[in-house]
């Protein structure tokens, strides 16, 4: 079973419910670039990256209690990274 369901649930049998992760941010692009009605968005890239990365670096922060090394090795970067990522964010 994909690793990237129901990321918040507790409960076994809503993992199979919730959409994949990659799913989600497809629906999303596609809504994203539907409602642009025709216009070529020229940053879609940071957009996307800062609307994914802000939630995912605060809630990686939350679930290991503020403990910068430890959620660093959990998202697979070093700490000076997220160090300044969480800066770049305000979420530090």
């Amino acid at each position: 079973m994909n690793a990237l369901y129901a990321l918040r649930s507790d409960s076994p049998s809503a993992v199979a419910t919730q959409p994949a992760l990659r799913e989600q941010v497809a629906v999303a692009v596609r809504r994203y670039l539907a409602d642009l009605g025709g216009n070529t968005p020229d940053d879609l890239y940071d957009v996307v990256m800062r609307e994914v990365e802000t939630p995912l670096f605060a809630e990686v922060m939350r679930h290991y209690g503020g403990n910068q090394s430890r959620a660093a090795a959990a998202l697979g970067i070093n700490r000076a990274t997220l160090r300044k990522k969480l800066k770049h964010y305000g979420l530090g």
